[in-house]
């Protein structure tokens, strides 16, 4: 349920001289603060004796500022469940205020809710160890509340940044210290600390051309110009990158598995985009989004493992692999930038609470990690060759569309020039499946000439309804052909 905002976000401010009494000034403040949207339907009011304490007045005079939103139908008392504003209380917006639409409202559509067939994203359901988890996650919720009180390390716990950089350097061959490593919310959390600490709203960035749509907002958001780069079968490509933006000051690069098109950047590449930043003094954020999650065979170093001057920055996730639901992501950066990154990481980014950091870092300590990451890949690759054979099959022989294997843990179907991709993964989401329309992930060129498809996740399939979903999907697609 959502709480109460603090006071002086819904502005309560009590006057000791005025006429009116002041339980009537505390009533008229949440009143208003309802009928207004900032308190939400069904959030929890604090107890008499909290907002009493917060406001330095008498509980009674609390209580009878509640007693009179429970008359009037605004607020409900729940006994020792506390009082909570009545569902359907907040008015719309006033006709003078306009709505605001979110950037990305399809990436926002499936929040707080179990993940349906196709989505991307998010981890298997039903093949997570859910027991096992548990226990481990009781068991670090214990030795939290254990712990001596005090200020918790605003870089991460140290177990898991241990843990960390033990994995890097066995899985990605990359050479570093716990003092290098800073776990953040997730990796937007690990990409606001980048551009908080090196400073670099104003610059410009390479972006990968198609990418993650988030990371082009993101970077936007954050001051940032942004130069989208053409990627081919080798990875992002250098020299288009420096013929259209030569003293960028980032570029930001999945070279693992480059997300949405899966090739892996070659190592020419990876030795001209180092050698670039290395002259120009620019940064490289390598966004490993799926770690070890190569499905064919083993993944490639990486890139950071090749760095000597200290140019890339490192950022990892647990959303992929163990759930998003963490919020957890962590950054390695070059032995140099460890104290500023401290530092920032103290004032601004601290890591997210310490119990749950505990949970991943004993889950990583006892092995559990790596076995789990083996039996995923396999059943990702199955359910991959389960997902392309059923979408063919659907398809029929005689069909404008392709379907693909793609990165991202995902597969790609392919639609003809200038169609609604958009529009079919709405109309998708309407029927309980979950693609994601190719085109946004496109930012160069006349929007008409960007390529059309959808990118269905495989995490989260069920075999006996596999067919019947791409049946449906491909009678959409079909119908606004």
């Amino acid at each position: 349920m959502p709480a109460l905002p603090p006071p002086e976000t819904l502005d309560i401010a009590l006057s000791r001289t005025a006429k009116v009494p002041l339980s009537a000034q505390i009533h008229v403040a949440l009143r208003d603060a309802i009928r207004d949207g900032r308190l939400p339907g069904g959030a929890r009011l604090p107890s008499w004796r909290d907002l009493a304490a917060q406001l330095g007045v008498s509980r009674g005079t609390v209580r009878d500022a509640y007693e009179r939103l429970i008359d009037e139908q605004l607020a409900v008392g729940l006994g020792a469940a506390g009082t909570r504003v009545v569902e359907g209380a907040v008015a719309g917006p006033s006709p003078d205020k306009p709505v605001q639409v979110p950037s990305f409202p399809e990436l926002f559509s499936h929040v707080e809710r179990p993940p349906l067939p196709f989505q991307m994203g998010v981890p298997a359901q039903d093949a997570f160890p859910f027991t096992l988890w548990s226990r481990i996650v009781g068991r670090a919720a214990r030795a939290a509340a254990a712990a001596p009180v005090g200020y918790p390390d605003p870089r991460g716990h140290p177990d898991l940044r241990r843990e960390i950089a033990a994995v890097l350097a066995i899985a990605r061959g990359i050479r570093c210290g716990p003092e290098q490593i800073f776990i953040t919310a997730g990796y937007s959390g690990a990409l606001g600390l980048v551009v908080r600490a090196l400073r670099l709203d104003g610059a410009s960035a390479w972006m990968e051309d198609p990418g993650f749509p988030l990371t082009r907002r993101a970077l936007h958001l954050a001051g940032m110009t942004v130069v989208p780069v053409p990627v081919d079968g080798s990875g992002i490509d250098v020299d288009a990158g420096i013929a259209r933006a030569p003293a960028a000051g980032l570029a930001v690069v999945t070279p693992g598995q480059q997300a949405p098109l899966g090739v892996t950047m070659t190592l020419p590449r990876r030795l001209a985009l180092l050698e670039w930043a290395s002259r120009t003094g620019a940064w490289i954020v390598e966004d490993d989004y799926l770690s070890e999650l190569q499905l064919k065979g083993r993944a490639a170093p990486a890139l950071a493992s090749l760095d000597r001057d200290g140019r890339v920055l490192h950022a990892g996730t647990f959303s992929k692999t163990i759930s998003p639901a963490l919020r957890l992501g962590f950054l390695m950066v070059p032995p140099g930038l460890a104290g500023l990154f401290g530092e920032v990481a103290a004032c601004l980014s601290p890591a997210p609470a310490a119990g749950m950091q505990r949970a991943v870092g004993d889950f990583m300590a006892s092995g559990h990690y790596f076995r789990h990451l083996r039996r995923m890949k396999r059943l990702y690759a199955a359910r991959q060759q389960a997902l392309l054979a059923a979408l063919r099959d659907a398809a029929g022989a005689e069909t404008p569309m392709a379907v693909e294997a793609s990165g991202s843990l995902s597969v790609r179907l392919l639609l003809p020039p200038g169609s609604p991709d958009v529009g079919i993964a709405a109309a998708a989401r309407s029927d309980g499946l979950a693609p994601v329309p190719l085109s946004p992930w496109y930012a160069d060129g006349p929007e008409a000439a960007r390529p059309r498809g959808l990118l269905l996740g495989i995490t989260n399939l069920q075999e006996r309804r596999l067919s019947d979903d791409c049946r449906r999907l491909i009678a959409l697609v079909k119908g606004h052909g």
